[in-house]
């Protein structure tokens, strides 16, 4: 259980790490802003719906005796998140199209000075709550085995990169100084620890809730792939840049795979 332990919160503290990328933002220009996000957006969708169809729904079929039970909270994952995101206004801003580094840049830079406007609470509060459910899925993923736990980690790295770095520059724009905005960035995303603890301390003591766990996450993330990333995706119309989204959604699905043939 002790390495269970350590790969949890090692998982986790990456992720809670990933919400200082803001800092490399500031020094990165925007080409090549906008060329790392275009691809980093359809790697994260293929490895999103890779860990959901080729992880986590098989493990909680296979380790639940009740098929109807995990349907459910396949369903609950994608409606849940559906809620979040419809009235928690939780929207993960990854501008493929219009360019987050111009966001960033330009526009946020512009109103470093301006006074908090209400949007920037509401997108630290909201991505509190993200990440601490992100927590929950990576500690009851490692609980799974150590194969799904990263494989788990991995798909919500890629998610995070993109989505930290239109966080900040939302936080920017809402008035916080660039200083404050990685800081206070960084504590919403320490609530990550708080629900990887937390799934820890339940899941040992409860283990049929595991698979009903593996199976929101599978919904959530099927959620967010299919409503958030692969819109994104859609506003690309050139045949050669569609050809390397649609390459890098296959390079996503395929660590997702070859994840099946680590032993851990």
């Amino acid at each position: 259980m002790s390495i269970v332990y350590l790969y949890t919160f090692a998982s986790v503290f990456i992720i809670s790490i990933i919400s200082l990328v803001g800092i490399v933002t500031l020094s990165m220009k925007e080409r090549l802003l906008h060329k790392v996000l275009f691809v980093l957006v359809s790697v994260a969708t293929g490895a999103l719906f890779g860990d959901a169809l080729i992880h986590l729904i098989p493990e909680s079929f296979k380790e639940s005796n009740n098929a109807v039970s995990v349907s459910l909270f396949i369903l609950l994952g994608i409606v849940s998140f559906f809620v979040l995101e419809k009235f928690l206004r939780w929207k993960h801003v990854h501008t493929v199209e219009n360019g987050v580094g111009e966001e960033i840049h330009a526009e946020a830079l512009a109103h470093e000075n301006a006074p908090i406007a209400p949007l920037g609470h509401l997108v630290l509060v909201s991505d509190g709550v993200h990440n601490f459910i992100d927590g929950v899925i990576i500690g009851s993923s490692y609980l799974i085995s150590i194969e799904v736990g990263i494989a788990t980690t991995i798909a919500i790295v890629l998610h995070e990169i993109p989505q930290e770095i239109s966080d900040f520059g939302v936080l920017l724009h809402a008035g916080f100084s660039k200083n404050k905005a990685i800081f206070m960035n960084f504590l919403s995303a320490l609530t990550a620890i708080v629900g990887a603890g937390m799934a820890l301390f339940i899941g040992s003591s409860i283990d049929s809730l595991l698979p009903m766990i593996a199976a929101f996450a599978a919904g959530s993330f099927l959620y967010i792939a299919g409503s958030d990333l692969v819109p994104e995706i859609h506003k690309v119309s050139d045949p050669r840049r569609s050809m390397v989204q649609f390459a890098a959604i296959l390079f996503g699905i395929g660590i997702m795979f070859l994840l099946l043939f680590v032993e851990l």
